[in-house]
């Protein structure tokens, strides 16, 4: 062979090679379960597995024995079977999950095609449907596809949802595009413990303070986000949105801006694409653009081993170190061929590569507080990914005792008003998004996230006198601690003379 021709075969070997796993990467069974769809674990235990059943049960696998967590089925009212896409879709453990027992479920009701987010709470090894409380209802009556499902709580400690485009061809039903309306959209909230609100909108929400529009959007024009994960290492958020007819495409947000306010571009345009553009506010693209995809693929073969599908399946940035020449790259599939394939991020249309694994009717991926992923298989198994070498996953120990304080603008607020209290936590370093409770008169009374000054809000009503106190969890980095007490009185005043008496 000439030279001329030698170095091009040799740039092709070169990057075949690149492109080839590392190392063999096997499939293990961990359970079988009626039609699962989803799986995740106890924050601070990996091996204790929450499986998702679309009809509506959540199962608790640990140590090798399955136990009903949870049954939704009246809920979910699927019966023996889902119409479409519909049913018990995900679910997101609370990051203080074995301090409040809250955990969060996203599901499209089969007879009327709601999408509800709703809060659940555990006691011991079960959760009781009677402790469901709704926080997001949103309206899907027509068709019974696209509608999103996947549910996560961020690097910041807030809970994002994604939601589908209401289904039907070519975002029929104008929805991705449009800020006024949920759909096609990935939302972001702040779970309210108290009840007294559904949830807040966090600070920072791109589209909170526009009127008119729908505040928990956090980005938008999106088809149908069946499944999105944040980088267990990076922060960074990675979306798998299903295309229409052509492409399917990986969506990209760096953290710590996480694409807040991105429009992805559809229905104006399909991947790299131009898409039907029939939602009205393509003809006015927004002015920084739309946000490209990381990486694409066809429906059509493309030949030579490349990628194609028709319903992409996002999964997640390798981080278990026993998956060697994984670690690192980004996980996903293609439900209509169940091949696993993996890129890199930083270079992904040249490193894609298949994973030699295919899965039979893949439905999700799921990953575990250790980094440890699972592929789930609606035919009904659900297996974790294996490498050569055995999985770590230590328990963290606590290294240093953390401190928490307590303040209120005032100890003295009138009977029915709400005093306002300050709870703030050091060492602040890299605590951000942490929980702390505030307890009133030694009861949970709300949980509330770290901010980036490390301190944390509340505003109890007061109706009598009370004593409160906050408490910080446990983590990798610190012991629990809790605050000293804080008396808030009551302010009275003499009607007869205006004069404040206590």
């Amino acid at each position: 062979m000439s030279p001329r021709y030698l170095l091009p075969a040799l740039v092709a070997l070169a990057l075949a090679l690149c492109a080839a796993p590392a190392q063999a990467t096997t499939l293990l069974p961990v359970g079988t379960f009626q039609e699962p769809i989803y799986v995740t674990s106890d924050p601070s235990d990996a091996n204790r597995l929450f499986v998702v059943e679309r009809t509506g049960k959540i199962q608790l696998l640990s140590g090798g024995v399955t136990t009903l967590f949870a049954d939704l089925g009246s809920k979910v009212e699927c019966g023996t079977s889902c119409k479409g896409e519909r049913g018990l879709l995900s679910i997101a453990l609370a990051p203080d999950f074995d301090i409040s027992g809250r955990l969060y479920v996203d599901y499209a009701n089969d007879k009327d095609g709601s999408i509800h987010v709703a809060e659940l709470r555990a006691v011991g090894s079960s959760a009781a449907i009677s402790t469901l409380r709704d926080l997001l209802v949103i309206e899907h009556p027509v068709d019974n596809n696209h509608n999103g499902g996947q549910l996560q709580f961020g690097p910041e400690g807030l809970l994002y949802v994604s939601t589908g485009d209401g289904g039907g061809a070519g975002d029929v039903h104008h929805n991705a595009q449009d800020l006024t309306k949920p759909l096609g959209k990935i939302l972001r909230i702040d779970p309210n413990p108290s009840g007294l609100l559904p949830y807040t909108v966090p600070v920072g929400n791109p589209f909170a303070g526009t009127a008119g529009d729908y505040a928990p959007i956090w980005s938008y024009g999106l088809r149908n986000p069946f499944r999105f994960s944040f980088d267990k290492l990076t922060g960074d958020m990675l979306i798998g949105d299903v295309g229409e007819a052509k492409s399917e495409e990986v969506d990209f947000a760096a953290a710590p801006g996480l694409g807040a306010g991105a429009d992805y571009g559809w229905n104006c345009r399909e991947g790299l694409i131009e898409g039907p553009a029939t939602d009205p506010q393509c003809a006015t693209p927004p002015t920084a653009g739309f946000v490209n995809p990381v990486y694409v693929y066809p429906h059509a073969d493309p030949g030579g081993g490349a990628a194609f599908g028709c319903a992409i399946i996002g999964g997640y940035v390798v981080r278990d170190q026993s998956l060697g020449g994984l670690y690192g790259r980004y996980l996903y599939a293609d439900h209509c061929g169940g091949g696993l394939r993996s890129l890199e991020l930083s270079n992904p249309f040249a490193s894609d590569r298949s994973e030699g694994l295919a899965v039979d009717e893949l439905d999700s991926f799921g990953e575990d507080s250790c980094g440890r992923l699972y592929v789930i298989s609606g035919a009904g198994v659900v297996s974790r990914l294996v490498g050569s070498t055995a999985a770590v996953c230590e328990a963290a120990t606590p290294l240093a005792n953390s401190i928490v304080g307590i303040r209120a603008q005032s100890r003295k607020v009138r009977r029915g008003g709400r005093a306002v209290i300050t709870v703030f936590v050091s060492p602040c370093k890299g605590r951000l998004g942490e929980p702390v409770k505030l307890l009133r008169n030694g009861r949970a009374f709300a949980t509330r996230h770290l901010d980036r000054a490390c301190t944390a809000r509340f505003r109890p009503k007061i109706a009598r006198p009370a004593r409160f106190r906050a408490t910080a969890g446990e983590d990798a980095t610190y012991v629990a601690a809790a605050s000293r007490r804080l008396k808030i009185r009551i302010l009275h005043r003499n009607p007869a003379h205006g004069h404040k008496t206590h």
